[in-house]
């Protein structure tokens, strides 16, 4: 996938003068008409149990522009000229922002042979099968307390006074600096461990569902573990690189590196342990991380299956383990009920989501923002 064509945004702040804030505003206002007056045209036809698609809103936005009072809408281009798609939005925090989306082929990244297991965590945000420890620079808390007087402020404000609308904009430029040094953290990380590795292991959390645990709802939220997925993601397409993603119901915690013995308890605040098989100690992080990369492994050693299989015992959970030969390089088998199991893990090169701010205007249907 290295060297085919894809999808790329380059995504820049800009600094308007007056006079093009003043323009910018009365365009987007524009957009604004042309969706409520597509929506009521939309709602009409559907109350008269018709339907209007889009060739057909295409057709009606090309008689507005004819129209008199609407035709400040239409801008002629040079003839010959193909349009290049660009977006310009405004975030809540005022801030003006273009880009310019176009098919490219990235330059390749030099070749590897080298693997890594990749387990998030709180404490270290990333910890490697090598060892190494990336901590969480947590953006949010080192905000924390200057952005609740901003809020606090925001709530005595009157609603509708220019006042309320200033504090508004005070809230937003703080969530805009925890958002930015927060995705230039994670920009760099997974950039270095892409170019680093032919192959990265990761596992496939529920982010949604951890996030139901009220005590740790906040850190997660700022470690921004599916960020961090995607990113790796839409990177490894880019660039050639394999990505496997092992199932979530993978023991790589409880399951001793060493010897394979699998631990029958292992609650969140047991952060080292020894196994009870072997004598090994472990860092819980570490070793997850070794297991996940044995298990990546496996993939590409012993041809284990892309989708885990449904385990009939556990209605509405995907299996753990599916039984694969045992092969020198492989992970060490999970021993329960004295038979030999190889994990179940999944390959995953998803595409990009895109995000489109409030306030925006694009010339095309799509737009990804990739930095």
């Amino acid at each position: 996938m290295g060297n085919s064509a894809v999808k790329r945004s380059f995504k820049f702040r800009f600094y308007p003068d007056v006079g093009q804030t003043a323009e910018l505003s009365r365009t987007f206002g524009c957009v604004r008409k042309v969706y409520n007056l597509a929506l009521a045209a939309r709602s009409e036809a559907w109350a008269r149990r018709e339907r209007v698609g889009y060739d057909q809103t295409s057709a009606m936005l090309t008689r507005w522009k004819r129209t008199e009072e609407l035709a400040y809408w239409s801008r002629p281009l040079p003839e010959g000229e193909e349009p290049t798609t660009v977006t310009v939005s405004r975030d809540p925090a005022g801030r003006w922002f273009v880009s310019m989306l176009f098919d490219a082929v990235p330059a390749p990244m030099p070749a590897t042979t080298r693997a890594v297991g990749i387990d998030v965590g709180l404490t270290a945000l990333v910890t490697l099968s090598t060892g190494e420890k990336v901590p969480d620079p947590k953006h949010e808390r080192r905000d924390r307390e200057r952005l609740a007087r901003a809020q606090r402020a925001l709530s005595r404000k009157r609603k509708g006074s220019a006042n309320r609308g200033k504090a508004r904009v005070r809230v937003a430029r703080i969530h805009a600096r925890i958002a930015d040094r927060r995705r230039d953290h994670l920009h760099r990380l997974t950039t270095r461990l892409v170019r680093d590795n032919q192959t990265l292991v990761i596992e496939d959390i529920t982010v949604r569902n951890l996030l139901k645990n009220r005590r740790l709802a906040r850190a997660i939220n700022g470690a921004a573990w599916h960020e961090l997925r995607t990113m790796l993601e839409y990177k490894a397409a880019w660039y050639g690189r394999t990505l496997i993603v092992v199932d979530r119901w993978f023991p790589s915690s409880k399951l001793c590196s060493v010897c394979g013995s699998l631990a029958a308890e292992m609650p969140l605040s047991v952060r080292e342990w020894t196994c009870t098989g072997c004598g090994a100690t472990h860092d819980r992080d570490g070793n997850a991380a070794v297991n996940l990369l044995a298990a990546g492994l496996a993939v590409i050693a012993c041809g284990a299956g892309v989708r885990p299989r449904r385990d009939p015992s556990r209605p509405g959970r995907r299996a753990v383990k599916q039984e694969a030969p045992t092969r020198e390089g492989a992970p060490p088998p999970l021993r329960e009920g004295g038979k030999a199991k190889q994990p179940n893990v999944g390959v995953s090169n998803a595409a990009l989501p895109s995000a489109m701010p409030a306030d925006t205007l694009r010339t095309s249907s799509q737009q990804q923002s990739i930095n």
